[in-house]
């Protein structure tokens, strides 16, 4: 079982600065942008931006990043620099691997 911090310590001002590398609209390009925008409503509130980058419509942008294989999730903000590959939707992996504190855990979890 995982321990998570009991809460996410960010300035008023702090915001979650996301880039996700896709390629088109395949099923995993699908999955990872509405896993990723849930996970951010859940826990992040009005405190993150989005951006969404097609490499099939900008392929430089996949040099210019280093990306390797999509999708990719790169947490710009707050630091450090994190990257993710896959889908997201292994909701503990993604919150652990963005350190995501969960703030509404159940309170019968042992």
């Amino acid at each position: 079982m995982i321990n998570f911090p009991d809460e996410l310590e960010l300035d008023e001002d702090d915001i979650w600065d996301f880039y996700l590398y896709i390629a088109g609209k395949s099923a995993k390009s699908t999955a990872a942008i509405a896993n990723l925008q849930k996970i951010c409503d859940e826990y992040l509130q009005n405190k993150y931006k989005i951006k969404i980058i097609d490499l099939v419509q900008n392929p430089e942008m996949a040099r210019q990043a280093q990306i390797i294989a999509v999708p990719t999730l790169i947490k710009k903000l707050p630091s450090p620099v994190k990257q993710i590959i896959g889908d997201l939707s292994n909701q503990e992996k993604l919150l652990v691997g963005l350190e995501i504190a969960i703030t509404h855990r159940s309170s019968n979890q042992s």
